[in-house]
């Protein structure tokens, strides 16, 4: 495997894999981001060019400093060729088995070699599927040149009958501590770092409630995935959610951003919010194995 440097190199093999999504979602995306200012400091490796089989996208080395931090030390992978990816993996320069790691994908196909090369370098492997959704079409959409500075106002009626306003707003990462707090991956320092780091560098948007409260929110990530997505129990079953995603396809896709969401396959509400919005549920679904280090379990 070798670092592809070269811009134009890096917009041939980023088009080459627009052809293989959803599969290719995870690296196409983070090409996306390494396009466009690389603000995660990540680099593309394939093992071959231009007759690519497999491409891997990882944080340079200088930023994957704590051993522990899984966040950061995140690899995407996309492979034509699952047969040879055991190869690929063991090889100590293209992965740092010596860390606490996460490997994310949309391949179910990566999980034998990721387990058998994890099993002969004594490194535990979490395992986690969901259902993976991505827009059926990109459309055209219009919205004002006012970026960040445009809001959206929505309404709801209280049990009082009276009418309470709701405003939404591109966040920033004073609101890292509550988005953490609430998020199933995170919920401890190192996921609040990263959730500040997301915040700083990508796009997060929610919804504020009557007293100027966060009550509903997404977040973008490295790979233009939208994550974090979370709506206050109270605020629930009010469309929030709804109103927040259909005002980030209409930005997102203004702005030709990719970008795709997964959703736990118990998380009903969920399913049912993308489905009623017309996304497109992928049969590859979404893949994460987190892969610890016995001296760290």
């Amino acid at each position: 495997m070798f670092v592809l440097h070269d811009t134009q190199i890096l917009q041939t093999l980023y088009k080459s894999l627009e052809k293989r999504n959803p599969e290719s979602i995870k690296v196409y995306g983070a090409i996306f981001n390494i396009k466009n200012k690389n603000p995660f400091n990540m680099e593309v490796l394939v093992d071959a060019w231009p007759d690519y089989q497999t491409v891997i996208i990882r944080p340079k080395k200088q930023e994957m400093k704590d051993d522990q931090d899984h966040y950061t030390n995140t690899y995407h992978i996309f492979t034509k060729a699952p047969d040879k990816l055991e190869e690929i993996l063991s090889c100590s320069e293209v992965i740092n088995w010596e860390q606490t790691f996460q490997i994310q994908g949309c391949q179910e196909g990566l999980n034998e070699a990721i387990r058998k090369v994890a099993a002969s370098k004594t490194v535990q492997v979490d395992y986690v599927k969901t259902v993976l959704f991505k827009p059926e079409l990109l459309k055209e959409h219009k919205t004002s040149s006012n970026d960040k500075m445009e809001l959206f106002e929505m309404h709801k009626v209280d049990d009082n009958n009276k009418k309470r306003n709701f405003s939404s707003m591109f966040l920033d990462a004073s609101h890292a501590g509550l988005i953490n707090e609430h998020w199933a991956f995170g919920k401890n320092e190192r996921s609040l770092k990263y959730t500040e780091r997301c915040l700083q560098d990508f796009l997060g948007f929610g919804v504020l409630g009557p007293e100027g409260e966060l009550i509903s929110w997404v977040v973008m990530e490295q790979s233009c995935e939208l994550r974090m997505g979370y709506t206050i129990p109270k605020y629930r079953n009010q469309r929030h959610m709804s109103q927040i995603l259909c005002y980030l396809e209409k930005y997102l896709s203004q702005k030709e951003i990719p970008f795709y969401i997964h959703v736990a396959d118990y998380n009903v509400a969920g399913l049912q919010i993308m489905k009623n919005m017309g996304y497109m549920i992928c049969p590859c679904g979404w893949h994460q194995w987190k892969c610890t280090p016995k001296k760290y379990c």
